[in-house]
């Protein structure tokens, strides 16, 4: 073998395993590492490769791949714990292109194959969201399915009941007996903004763009759980459909779909031919900004049904439509301060403040900077001219200096060595990329340890939101926890917007808080590492305050889910001569610092529980709940460890481990039973 030959091979080898990558993070994970247009940039230069030396696909049977019984067309998006549905018709991907020549070479391929001046078109959005597939039966939705292999999917109908536009009853117009529509599950910009916006104020990474939030909310095993996040749809194809001659062309069966009722697309363009088609593509592209869903290109298709059969597909795309990609909008602006947030842990996070520029069809004038070390592996300076990218169209962010245009007199940006709130010297740790403020009396981290504090997921205190404790703390009312517990209907009423009922409202809801279980104090005191799963496993080992604040390192360590770090942490907190004293105020205060040991609650004590499947009679909150509250554990995989696993439907891989592990197996039916038993 030639020294290039042995060289494309071996390249082609590696562009496999990256590409494979790819796409489990994106499918699988959604949770994608490279952008689009890097991603469709190795996808084409595997597919040249692939016609050049390996036509035959001769070089799957090395790898992973090789271990399915159904060859995969697309990235697989396909979970053990869902059952799988073979699609009626595939669910193929299209080919994409960036460029206006790849397009026009498009349709010179087709009308070559129909031997024709022009051809049809229809031209549509194409919706950056999740591919769903709808089975009708007699008008009945009967199934949805996610894309899966292309050719088989997981069936995820629970999960989008919830969907207030989801048409699940189309009988009454008649449609065909069996029909699939395919169609995109999508977030909306407002819907993601105000997650985000929430995990923001918990100082929770955040989201990185609303199609692989809706990915993953629609893969929760827990329905109720996915209905918290408003999820919308649009449909758009046909899959199978019997008679297959009830429609002759993509825009009748558009027409069909809108004089059903049912969510469509609002830009569809008919067109004689592909110059006209270009016009709408351009014209999309000034539109797409004013649409509920993120679109990041136009996808073009024959529009006769019978060209489109006779066109047929490759073993990857058909060959009647291609998606054409809008590059991702930048916008050179110039970056005129940069200023510093302040988190409930000291973390200290740069802001970009910039002149204000139009960007995905918003104003942008802020974007986050990330680190110390982000500013400094990009040269950032004050007075920068910057290209600014929204990543998903939703976040801004700095992509890169334009050198050229940077001032003579132009230095480099120093970040402080002194909190920019209170003043304190900046500390770093090692193996940390952030840089903190170590004083507990700064204001700003005080104000965000209360917030998270009174938050849903911690103490759940109604009426206690981020203006109120602004409030508080300007005042000096309020500087730290314990203080919450003292204050009075006169200090409340000296509050802005503050009447005796509102005021008596949150006075009301503080009482109520004391109840609360005990890991959601410990999760609410903000111990650096400590989120609720580790509260859990605190309050469940030691079973009261006192007996965690007094635990020697080595007994911290020696509990299941805490490791080294995270027993340093607590260790530390609880031996801090601050933290100390306002655990005992809280205590004199009347919060609950004990866990119950009632003969029921030691019923289930040492026994470890794996929930799988869609529950239908509880939420997978609601059932770890009730084995928590009985002295059990819930562990997120199946492990010899495992007492028992608790399956609802379409229970997969996690049911057939238990099984061959011999772990005993309960519905919800036995679980309920085995409860009610103890309670005796």
């Amino acid at each position: 073998m030639k020294k290039e030959e042995s060289e494309s091979l071996e390249r082609l080898r590696e562009l496999k395993k990256i590409v494979r990558r790819h796409d489990e993070s994106y499918y699988r994970l959604s949770n994608p590492s490279i952008s689009d247009q890097a991603y469709d940039l190795l996808k084409k230069e595997l597919d040249a490769l692939e016609q050049e030396i390996d036509p035959l696909g001769l070089l799957d049977q090395e790898s992973d791949r090789e271990e399915s019984d159904t060859p995969i067309h697309v990235g697989d998006d396909r979970l053990d714990s869902f059952q799988s549905h073979k699609h009626r018709a595939p669910m193929l991907s299209l080919d994409n292109t960036y460029d206006k020549e790849e397009f026009f070479e498009f349709d010179q391929r087709l009308r070559k194959i129909f031997d024709c001046a022009t051809l049809p078109y229809v031209v549509e959005p194409k919706i950056d969201g999740v591919a769903i597939s709808l089975t009708y039966i007699d008008g009945k939705l009967s199934l949805a399915t996610t894309r899966g292999n292309g050719v088989e999917g997981d069936i995820v109908t629970q999960n989008l009941y919830h969907i207030e536009n989801l048409p699940t009853d189309l009988s009454s117009f008649h449609p065909p007996p069996l029909i699939e529509i395919r169609g995109e599950i999508f977030m909306s910009h407002q819907e993601f903004c105000r997650i985000n916006e929430e995990r923001e104020r918990l100082e929770l990474s955040l989201y990185a763009n609303p199609r692989n939030l809706a990915a993953g909310t629609v893969k929760l095993l827990d329905p109720k759980e996915s209905k918290k996040r408003k999820l919308e749809i649009v449909l758009y194809g046909l899959g199978a459909c019997e008679p297959n001659t009830y429609f002759s062309k993509q825009s009748s069966f558009h027409q069909a779909l809108k004089n059903w009722g049912a969510p469509i697309v609002e830009f569809l363009k008919s067109v004689s031919n592909a110059d006209e088609a270009w016009e709408s593509i351009l014209e999309l592209d000034q539109l797409r900004h004013q649409y509920a869903y993120p679109t990041d290109g136009a996808v073009i298709k024959l529009d006769s049904l019978e060209m489109q059969a006779r066109a047929g597909a490759t073993s990857k795309a058909p060959r009647w439509a291609i998606a054409y990609k809008f590059e991702s909008e930048r916008q050179e602006t110039l970056l005129e301060d940069i200023i510093f947030q302040v988190g409930r842990t000291g973390t200290i996070t740069p802001v970009a403040c910039l002149q204000p520029v139009q960007l995905a069809g918003t104003i942008v004038s802020r974007a986050s900077l990330h680190n110390a070390d982000e500013i400094a592996r990009k040269d950032i300076r004050i007075g920068d001219h910057v290209m600014v990218e929204k990543a998903g169209e939703i976040i801004p962010q700095v992509i890169e200096v334009i050198f050229e245009k940077r001032k003579t007199d132009s230095t480099p940006f120093n970040f402080p060595n002194h909190c920019p709130a209170c003043g304190a010297q900046l500390i770093r740790v090692d193996g940390e990329a952030a840089w903190r403020c170590p004083s507990l009396e700064c204001t700003n981290q005080i104000m965000a340890r209360l917030e998270y504090f009174a938050s849903r997921g911690c103490m759940d205190i109604e009426n206690l939101g981020e203006s109120v404790i602004k409030q508080l703390v300007d005042k000096k009312i309020v500087s730290k926890i314990s203080d919450l517990y003292q204050l009075t209907m006169e200090q409340l009423l000296s509050l802005e917007g503050f009447a005796e009922k509102s005021a008596r409202n949150l006075l009301e809801a503080l009482e109520i808080s004391k109840k609360q279980d005990l890991w959601r104090l410990l999760s609410g005191l903000g111990i650096k590492h400590v989120g609720s799963a580790a509260a859990k496993d605190l309050a469940r080992n030691f079973y009261s305050l006192e007996k965690i604040s007094s635990s020697s390192l080595e007994e911290l360590i020696a509990i299941d889910g805490i490791g080294d770090i995270m027993a340093q942490s607590i260790f530390s907190f609880f031996n801090s001569e601050v933290s100390r004293s306002e655990i005992e105020k809280l205590v004199e205060f009347g919060l609950q610092t004990e866990v119950s040991l009632s003969n029921q609650a030691l019923f289930l004590q040492d026994k470890t529980f794996v929930l799988t499947g869609s529950l239908v009679r509880y939420t997978r909150d609601e059932a770890s709940a009730k084995i928590e509250a009985c002295g059990g554990k819930v562990s997120s995989s199946v492990s010899k460890k495992t007492s028992y696993l608790l399956a609802g439907p379409g229970a997969g891989s996690k049911l057939a481990k238990a099984e061959s592990l011999g772990i005993e197996i309960l519905s919800e039916e036995q679980f309920e039973k085995l409860l009610d038993s103890k309670g005796r």
